[in-house]
């Protein structure tokens, strides 16, 4: 069956760039929405952004200006360009989508396993 497998994170410092992608692995599968949420430590998980099927894009207020997120449906692919990363964006990162699957379009919803960001000098 379908799944989300998130990739990109990793160490950076203070003021640089990450991309993060999230691929839908399976067949059959067309997303409708993607978001991009995050959780650190000892914190509730919190939308970061969010691509509707028509492409319009909705940002927490933290990351405004600084992430970018995009979408390739023709691959079944979601990113979040990251630029002037802080220490306040250290997190697990996680990606979700809606879509439907199969001749049927059967409505489904999808969770990654996260890919953790640190931003430290």
């Amino acid at each position: 069956q379908e799944s989300l497998v998130e990739s990109g994170g990793g160490l950076v410092q203070p003021g640089g760039s990450l991309t993060l992608s999230c691929a839908v692995r399976g067949s059959t599968f067309s997303i409708y929405n993607a978001d991009w949420y995050r959780q650190a430590r000892d914190n509730e998980r919190e939308l970061v952004a969010e691509i509707s099927t028509y492409g319009e894009t909705t940002y927490a207020d933290s990351v405004k200006g600084r992430f970018t997120i995009s979408r390739n449906d023709a691959r079944n692919l979601v990113y979040l360009q990251m630029n002037d990363l802080k220490p306040e964006d250290t997190a697990r990162y996680y990606c979700h989508v809606s879509g439907a699957r199969g001749r049927l379009a059967m409505l489904l919803e999808l969770w990654g396993q996260g890919t953790q960001v640190t931003v430290s000098s």
